[in-house]
């Protein structure tokens, strides 16, 4: 198992393939050269799809965790960090399915870390 490959298995663990969406972090500090390998990865449409859809989720929670930061109490906040748990879930089989090929499996963590990089 190559180092790429544990660090996706160690990151899939701390996600709960997406059921805990408050466990998200990022998997190191690679960020700046993995964004310009992320326009070399080419997805089919049914991944590109999946990808447009996760990529608006992880802009909500984004902002969802930045106002935790400000107000860990916020109950409304905190009913918003649930509701996209619940929408998480609902795709966590495509999420499986599409982890499967590589190239989505590198385009999926980049996104990832772009975001959890600004938490």
């Amino acid at each position: 198992m190559d180092a790429y490959e544990q660090k996706r298995r160690d990151f899939l663990k701390k996600l709960g393939l997406i059921g805990g969406a408050a466990a998200l972090t990022g998997v190191g500090g690679v960020v700046g050269s993995l964004i310009d390998k992320r326009e070399e990865i080419v997805l089919t449409p049914e991944q590109k799809q999946f990808m447009d859809k996760y990529e608006n989720w992880l802009e909500d929670f984004r902002d969802m965790a930045k106002y935790q930061k400000v107000d860990p109490e916020h109950l409304e906040n905190n009913k918003k960090l649930m509701a996209l748990s619940e929408e998480a879930a609902k795709w966590q089989k495509d999420l499986v399915q599409h982890m499967k090929d590589e190239n989505f499996a590198r385009y999926y963590m980049i996104v990832t870390e772009r975001v959890t990089n600004v938490i």
